[in-house]
């Protein structure tokens, strides 16, 4: 995978993460972001770690929805069982962001037919 991909994925997961600490008012502190990042980080590696054990290229758009679902899917459940919790609202919003995002990206970097 390269690595440009990683960071575009990490700095995308960070800015969704940032905003909506800001939107609802809980702040930038360090602390509170690293909290509220963690459980979507360990997501998105895992959907970087399935992309890569299946042999897929990272930049298609395919990768981009399975790392997007991945860190959506594992950074709830993480959530959950550290008491952070989740709402519907936010499984959706969450969902639409990062997939958005995730697939978007790669959608415009690759090849017209």
């Amino acid at each position: 995978m390269k690595k440009s991909a990683y960071l575009i994925d990490f700095i995308t997961v960070l800015v969704f993460v940032m905003i909506g600490r800001h939107t609802h008012k809980d702040g930038n502190s360090l602390s509170g972001t690293l909290t509220t990042l963690w459980p979507f980080a360990v997501g998105l590696l895992f959907g970087w770690l399935l992309v890569h054990r299946t042999h897929r290229i990272s930049t298609t758009k395919t990768s981009g929805l399975i790392i997007a679902l991945s860190a959506v899917i594992v950074g709830m459940i993480l959530r959950v069982i550290s008491g952070q919790g989740i709402a519907l609202a936010f499984v959706i919003v969450a969902t639409a962001f990062l997939s958005f995002c995730l697939v978007g990206w790669r959608a415009l970097l690759s090849p017209r037919k």
